[in-house]
């Protein structure tokens, strides 16, 4: 049976509810759904778009960091988008941060996220060898 390794970045706010920011198992990654909230627990629903966008690619890279990986482990990102017709402003902010690394994407449109934030995202990452 493959171990379970339950991760809680040290660069992020602790979980707010009866999860873990991310769970190593089988050579994977499962990182939990990141929110527009800053290490000190600020939800941004207040900022621009591209501000939360940002604060949620910075969770996603601390906790990737917390687990040995990087961007380019990414195999898989889930989006969550309140608004579908920020979806084209999404999209450039995601390849400028991602560059040439692709990994499989969905986008859903969802009706409202916690604290009234604009998106959350979830990703698998893969370990390194």
């Amino acid at each position: 049976m493959t171990e379970l390794v339950l991760i809680n970045s040290t660069s992020g706010q602790p979980p707010a509810g009866h999860y873990s920011h991310a769970v190593c198992a089988g050579g994977m990654v499962y990182l939990s759904g990141q929110l527009p909230v800053t290490a000190q627990g600020v939800a941004l629903s207040q900022q621009p778009f591209d501000f939360q966008v940002r604060q949620v690619f910075a969770n996603i890279e601390g906790i990737l960091a917390d687990c040995h990986c990087n961007l380019t482990s990414l195999v898989q990102v889930r989006v969550y988008l309140c608004d579908i017709a920020l979806w084209p402003q999404f999209n450039v902010l995601y390849a400028e941060w991602l560059g040439p690394h692709k990994p499989a994407r969905c986008v859903v449109p969802v009706p409202t996220l916690h604290h009234d934030l604009a998106l959350e995202i979830e990703a698998v990452a893969m370990l390194p060898a």
